[in-house]
């Protein structure tokens, strides 16, 4: 497998290694011992599948505390995934990542605990799935505006997203106490 570095420190871009001939293919889409050796966490508790149609834009979500790292992947159709980093007191806070999957290109994308998640689909619809690394609590969950300008997500849409309410609603990340946003802990070298 090939593991790409964003600009954001510890977003991945996971590119696995694919076997394929004329009758289809085989890949491996989680491995323990081999994503750990690239920072994933040892353990993901929990999956989801998502099924959504052209123009729906989901996000940005996290979860603080109950924190969530996500790999995420398309098994059919195309995302426009992004991660942004709302970890206070980080040197890349409010800055963004963002990357195209697809059941073709078959990429995944890493975004640690302490980054907001969100995705829209640019084709004709998308089943997205995610490993988590904490369980969904929903009692915790924080949502940011999808076009929050300061943070200025380059959203590949054709006017409106389709958004759920809760996305309608969402703050601007300077509205969010910073109470309520994880924070940074550099973890490198001493």
């Amino acid at each position: 497998m090939k593991v790409i570095e964003t600009e954001l420190p510890g977003v991945l871009i996971i590119e696995p290694d694919v076997f394929g001939d004329d009758r289809g293919f085989f890949l491996e889409t989680y491995q323990r011992d081999r994503y750990a050796q690239h920072g994933l966490p040892p353990i993901l508790v929990q999956d989801n599948l998502s099924y959504s149609r052209r123009g729906v834009l989901r996000g940005l979500h996290l979860q603080w505390p109950h924190p969530q790292g996500k790999l995420v992947q398309v098994f059919n159709g195309e995302v426009f995934d992004v991660a942004v980093d709302v970890r206070r007191g980080s040197q890349s806070f409010g800055r963004w990542a963002g990357v195209r999957l697809s059941g073709e290109n078959k990429r995944q994308l890493w975004i640690p605990p302490g980054f907001a998640h969100g995705f829209c689909v640019t084709s004709p619809d998308a089943l997205f799935a995610y490993k988590c690394s904490d369980f969904y609590h929903p009692e915790t969950e924080l949502s940011v505006r999808w076009d929050d300008p300061v943070i200025g997500v380059d959203w590949p849409l054709d006017g409106e997203p389709d958004l759920s309410p809760k996305d309608l609603d969402a703050a601007l990340l300077e509205d969010i106490p910073v109470d309520k946003l994880p924070a940074y802990e550099d973890r490198s070298p001493s």
